[in-house]
């Protein structure tokens, strides 16, 4: 006999917010553009130090709200506050931020163009220089230093701009988007870059439509669609919306023991794989059921408990229309 408990766990007190001071602290945050309503009364808490992924589909209001957040927009209605601060503004130079819109000069080097999104933060140009090398040796680009930025791929140049977000040293970093447009192997390195900067403190807020970053990566995540946060917490939290899943392999087929199995167990055959038995986890545990199957000679196989991911939480929190728009924008992203 086999069992396979996988990830699943009770779910304790999980959250970052009960103990950490927070970064971001949004509330019914609305805007409007010409009389349609792209943000719907949105609340964001951000800890200090988390990495905290915004997940949804292209058109549900990322952008505009992590815009609202900075100050480069004004809500309609709502409250907000950046690093304590009311006036997002006011926090400028320990804030990174890389907008959607990707852009820098053509004609600037590698390490200028780093050096000046640097100075724009208030980092001395001479300073920046110096770190924009650093960074550029750091992460693989160094013998890129000196090439304009016409000179290299769209990949790379958005990694030159990755980089001039966080020259500053900032402690609160803002990507919007950070995914798109890059390659497997820079999307992995970017995953390694947000992890450290949270290690030496930063918070790291980012928006995507991948679950999988946002598995990965987050502390915490919003799910954001059509205007409106239905969750924001702890990724842990939002995957126990979903019951764990049983599967169950038994010698036997049939006997009074099927009895103990719950209303939703379906039978599922494999070819090559063998037959097996699929149901949530009842709330009574694992126990009674394991007691069921052995005195009544079911023949234990295998059972394993599985958490749902993040994906099937988010279909169950956001519907399935927004779970579908989320997988046609990654799958026009991966074949782009």
């Amino acid at each position: 006999m086999k069992l396979d408990l996988g990830d699943w766990q009770v779910a304790g007190n999980a959250g970052l917010g009960d103990r950490k001071s927070l970064a971001i602290e949004a509330r019914g945050l609305v805007k409007r553009f010409d009389g349609f309503t792209a943000v719907d009364g949105i609340d964001i808490s951000v800890p200090e130090g988390a990495i905290y992924g915004i997940l949804g589909p292209n058109g549900a209001g990322k952008t505009t709200t992590l815009r609202m957040l900075l100050g480069i927009i004004d809500p309609d209605e709502g409250y907000r506050k950046v690093l304590g601060a009311e006036r997002p503004h006011e926090m400028a130079s320990a804030i990174g931020y890389l907008p959607e819109e990707r852009g820098l000069y053509p004609a600037m080097k590698s390490y200028e163009a780093i050096a000046f999104v640097g100075a724009l933060r208030g980092l001395p140009l001479a300073e920046g220089r110096r770190r924009g090398r650093e960074l550029l040796e750091e992460h693989g680009l160094g013998y890129a230093a000196d090439r304009q930025i016409r000179q290299l791929s769209k990949g790379m140049a958005q990694q030159v701009q990755i980089l001039g977000t966080i020259v500053h040293e900032p402690r609160l970093v803002v990507f919007d988007e950070p995914f798109s447009g890059l390659d497997a192997l820079n999307q992995g390195r970017l995953e390694r870059m947000m992890r450290g900067l949270a290690d030496r403190g930063a918070t790291v807020i980012f928006s995507t439509h991948v679950i999988a970053h946002a598995e990965r990566l987050c502390d915490e995540v919003a799910i954001i669609a059509g205007g409106k946060v239905p969750f924001a917490g702890p990724v842990d939290v939002a995957r126990d919306r979903i019951r764990p899943q049983v599967r169950l392999e038994t010698r036997a087929m049939e006997g009074a023991w099927r009895a103990a199995l719950p209303a939703d167990a379906r039978v599922e055959s494999k070819p090559g794989a063998g037959t097996f038995f699929y149901f949530s986890l009842p709330e009574t545990g694992v126990e009674p059921l394991l007691r069921a199957l052995i005195e009544g000679e079911a023949g234990i196989l295998s059972l394993s408990i599985e958490r749902a991911g993040l994906h099937d939480a988010f279909v169950a929190i956001a519907g399935e229309a927004a779970a579908k728009a989320l997988e046609e924008a990654t799958n026009v992203e991966q074949r782009a």
